[in-house]
């Protein structure tokens, strides 16, 4: 869809609201806002107005749910999207309708907040981007940085750690040839964590090049490093060897998320991978089991993407489930 399409699109389906619908002059421009909102939306993952997927509406809507949209906001610009897509299927100018069988935002149990799937992308990469930008960077101290903070901010989304456990894990715990890591979690229970191929590269980079930097580099106490420590048993350090503290962490953490403007916490990294794996059709004991939580319950705050995913299969296989 070209710049002109889109607009012929947008401008056929105002006048489809202002002479059929008999909107009124500010309800057509807010649904024109929204409408356009969500098609930069689109842009960002590639696709178009025409081409939009129910996975595209949802993530939308969640999206606009992590920036603290309130409801009434977020249920109007479902609507939008509901006019704008039946419009277009009674112009036979689509075949399937990508609001169908989406709930209202009332009913919907809004989940801890999460970065979209482009948003982790970009936050994941924003130390070596950042080191790219700058080439006094390329050398020394920051180099080791940026490698240690690529390899945390990975295993953070892999394995959905919480602070305390990144900070508390041992160089002994690290299973990288086998792809997993033993954690530590709350009440000291351990759980085994799997870490997929891009964190396993960039722990290999950071136990290679990074960590030992920062064992041998300067040795001045900062307020974001603690206790000096050159043998450290610990897997991520500071400079000197020294335990990173739980504020340095979340400093680092807003500081890459800063990339796709948003200004995240680690737990939200937490709650990114398991949406994220809810999302793309992961039951919930085994999200469970990632996450260490002791009961089911706790984990059934993502049981509405479960369900959306089990709509979205159901929708796609079985034979009865489309209108002839």
């Amino acid at each position: 869809m070209t710049a002109g399409t889109k607009s012929r699109v947008l401008s056929d389906f105002l006048d489809y609201l202002r002479i059929e619908k008999g909107l009124a002059p500010l309800s057509i421009s807010a649904y024109t806002t929204d409408v356009l909102q969500f098609s930069e939306f689109l842009e960002k993952r590639k696709r178009l107005l025409l081409t939009a997927q129910r996975t595209d509406v949802r993530d939308f809507l969640q999206q606009l749910f992590s920036h603290q949209v309130d409801g009434r906001s977020v249920g109007r610009k479902l609507s939008a999207l509901r006019h704008l897509y039946r419009y277009l299927l009674l112009d036979k100018k689509i075949e399937h309708d990508p609001t169908l069988n989406i709930e209202s935002p009332k009913q919907w149990k809004v989940l801890p907040k999460a970065l979209a799937r482009d948003e982790m992308e970009m936050t994941l990469a924003a130390p070596r981007a950042r080191q790219n930008g700058n080439p006094t960077r390329n050398s020394g101290d920051f180099a080791a940085l940026a490698g240690r903070d690529r390899a945390m901010l990975e295993v953070f989304y892999a394995g959905a750690l919480r602070v305390s456990e990144i900070n508390s894990t041992k160089l002994e715990d690290l299973k990288l040839e086998a792809g997993y890591m033993l954690v530590r979690g709350k009440g000291d229970k351990e759980r085994v964590v799997p870490l997929g191929r891009s964190a396993q590269e960039a722990l290999s980079e950071y136990l290679a090049q990074s960590r030992p930097a920062l064992v041998a580099g300067r040795r001045s106490i900062s307020a974001s490093v603690a206790t000096p420590a050159k043998n450290s048993p610990l897997l991520f350090i500071g400079r000197g060897g020294r335990k990173l503290t739980r504020q340095r962490v979340w400093q680092m953490v807003r500081a890459a998320s800063a990339a796709c403007g948003r200004a995240a916490s680690p737990h939200m990294l937490r709650h990114s991978c398991a949406t994220h794996m809810v999302e793309n059709g992961a039951d919930l004991r085994t999200v469970q089991t990632i996450l260490g939580h002791a009961d089911i319950s706790t984990t059934q705050v993502y049981t509405h993407l479960a369900l959306d995913r089990l709509r979205t299969v159901y929708q796609k296989h079985h034979p009865r489930a489309k209108a002839k």
